[in-house]
């Protein structure tokens, strides 16, 4: 399943995709992400339990200003860091 963390206002979709098939709950992207965006949850979308990835509530709606391009990378270090590929973002 795919889980989309953020919004869509007049300036675009902002959002961070999580798909809890492919999240294995490791936390690298957690320990790779600056800003403190990600963190760890019950994964509540697997009938085996489990962790995962999530975007903290005190971001999600402000998404896109802590995830925006840092050093002129085009892909975010949490992204850089899912070996299982199961992070994405709409911007």
């Amino acid at each position: 399943m795919l889980v989309h963390y953020g919004y869509k206002d007049g300036s675009g979709d902002y959002f961070i995709i999580i798909d809890t098939d492919k999240c294995n709950g490791c936390g690298k992207c957690v320990e790779a992400c600056p800003a403190g965006v990600l963190e760890l949850v019950p994964n509540d979308y697997d009938i085996e339990g489990g962790i995962m990835a999530a975007v903290t509530e005190e971001h999600r709606k402000k998404i896109k200003y802590p995830c925006k391009p840092i050093s002129g990378e085009a892909t975010p270090p949490c992204i850089q860091a899912c070996e299982p590929k199961a992070i994405t973002h709409s911007w």
